[in-house]
């Protein structure tokens, strides 16, 4: 894991600052980490509630049998966004709520034809979920606490 100390080796414009940055370095990337994932649990919510309602939706991109995916996608946002939120198993969280988001990408890009405008809140989703498949949780995480990472 990359510490604070190693990534501000560099000299900064406004010197000052690189205590801020070095104190905040891993604060930040776990309110990041939180809020990313209580998002996917509010967005999931209705899914988890009702984990066979998107049948149709699934099968119209291709997912069959719906009644697999459907409930499948109910889990990958609801409770993986919670898994991301606390930072357990992150990374596999994080990679399986980007793939869904890339799925999302995909749909209003091509199927519903909205182009950039209506994939842009799904890919910057999926970059968010990049990042932590790559990072895993930070040393805020249930992760860390347990000594292993996936």
């Amino acid at each position: 894991m990359v510490s604070a100390d190693t990534e501000f080796k560099r000299p900064l414009i406004v010197r000052p600052m690189q205590k801020y940055y070095s104190f905040l370095y891993h604060p930040v990337e776990t309110i990041l980490r939180v809020i990313a994932g209580l998002a996917l649990v509010t967005h999931g919510w209705h899914k988890i509630i009702d984990p066979f309602g998107d049948i149709g939706l699934v099968e119209r991109l291709g997912f069959y049998p719906g009644v697999l995916w459907s409930p499948a996608l109910a889990v990958t946002e609801f409770f993986g966004g919670m898994l991301i939120a606390i930072g357990l198993l992150t990374r596999p969280a994080a990679f399986a709520a980007m793939f869904v988001l890339l799925v999302t990408a995909f749909f209003h890009w091509i199927v519903r034809a909205e182009g950039y405008m209506g994939a842009e809140k799904s890919i910057l989703w999926a970059a968010i979920m990049l990042f932590f498949t790559i990072r895993g949780g930070n040393r805020h995480s249930i992760d860390a606490r347990l000594g292993r990472e996936f």
